[in-house]
């Protein structure tokens, strides 16, 4: 059986490509994919099946205006663009692509705490400038000791690495209460208990009502003097003006972000101005290694669903709409 799909940006990777041309899928594409008001109006329009959602928001609104919709997948693991609640009104499973961009992300915030720590771009823009600005000032990551909030598959692998580099690792995780233990990681009870002990910090949490905002201005007070601050999760989990004004103040070292409060970041944005920040435009889980695999996750978990297909509840954002035919504790 052929079915339509809708994926909500311009293209989509050929290995997803290749698994829904397989199944002779009718593939339909957003070609502004940050046009909202052309997605509501798409699926309004046309009888679609499936959606793979890209970054532009899926609102309850576009949801309700395609009754033959069946079920959706984030080309990612961040939902907070689509509105679940909407979804699952109608039993409509969500499903993500856990660990598909996990290296890549895990990758670039490793580069970017090495960016930050070091004052790389700083230094390569004096230089461009025609001054030989050798500061000498930069951190040594052995022997510190590194905080991760959330112990997903990202922090899991950047983990690995600190630990090679001769760094101490905490972990933090109230959304993953039974986190498998991991050899010379030490899990603490509390945020504040990582807090005071992180000469660098880094987010891996997905951007939820607990986690929005989590890190303002009195836990970043709780850092040690000359920390770091790396954010490769949802911008929004940090209040950017207490971020900035730690960074202003010099209670931080530096702070490497991928991801700001709002995207694409405002031209006016002190972040803009500070010299101890290393900026990247949300682009962790965009390498072709990591495009591809969630566009095969994606394309997957819509086309066994619509299959009825057993499916690992695990990768489903909102299992309690799944029939049981559907669920496996099975992981993929």
């Amino acid at each position: 059986m052929s079915y339509t799909v809708l994926v909500t940006a311009p293209d989509l990777a050929p290995a997803g490509m290749k698994r829904l041309e397989e199944s002779q899928c009718r593939v339909l594409f957003l070609q502004d994919a940050g046009d909202a008001e052309a997605l509501e109006h798409l699926m309004a329009s046309v009888p679609i099946d499936a959606v793979i959602s890209r970054t532009v928001t899926l609102s309850g609104k576009a949801i309700a205006a395609c009754p033959s919709l069946k079920v959706i997948s984030k080309h990612g693991v961040g939902v907070n663009n689509i509105d679940v609640d909407a979804a699952s009104a109608r039993g409509i499973p969500v499903y993500v692509t856990p660990g598909a961009n996990a290296q890549s992300v895990a990758e670039l915030t490793l580069g970017l705490m090495f960016a930050a720590a070091r004052r790389i771009t700083w230094m390569d823009n004096q230089l461009r400038d025609g001054r030989w600005s050798r500061v000498q000032n930069g951190l040594q990551m052995q022997g510190r000791t590194i905080g991760l909030v959330g112990f997903g598959q990202v922090a899991q692998r950047v983990a690995a690495v600190c630990m090679a580099l001769g760094m101490r690792v905490l972990a933090f995780d109230n959304v993953r209460p039974d986190c498998r233990p991991v050899s010379q990681v030490a899990f603490v009870a509390s945020l504040d208990t990582l807090l005071a002990q992180s000469d660098v910090l880094s987010l891996h949490v997905p951007l939820t009502a607990q986690s929005r905002g989590m890190i303002g201005a009195v836990q970043l007070a709780l850092l040690p003097k000359g920390a770091i601050v790396i954010n490769t999760a949802r911008g929004e989990c940090i209040d950017e003006q207490a971020l900035i004004d730690a960074l202003q103040a010099g209670h931080l070292f530096a702070a490497g972000l991928d991801t700001m409060e709002t995207e694409p970041l405002p031209a006016d944005s002190a972040l803009l101005r500070l010299s101890n920040t290393v900026l990247t435009p949300h682009i962790g889980g965009s390498t072709p290694a990591a495009l591809a695999a969630m566009a095969d996750g994606a394309a997957r978990n819509i086309l066994n669903f619509l299959r009825g297909e057993t499916m690992d509840a695990a990768a489903c954002v909102n299992p309690q709409v799944l029939a049981p035919s559907h669920i496996t504790e099975r992981i993929i």
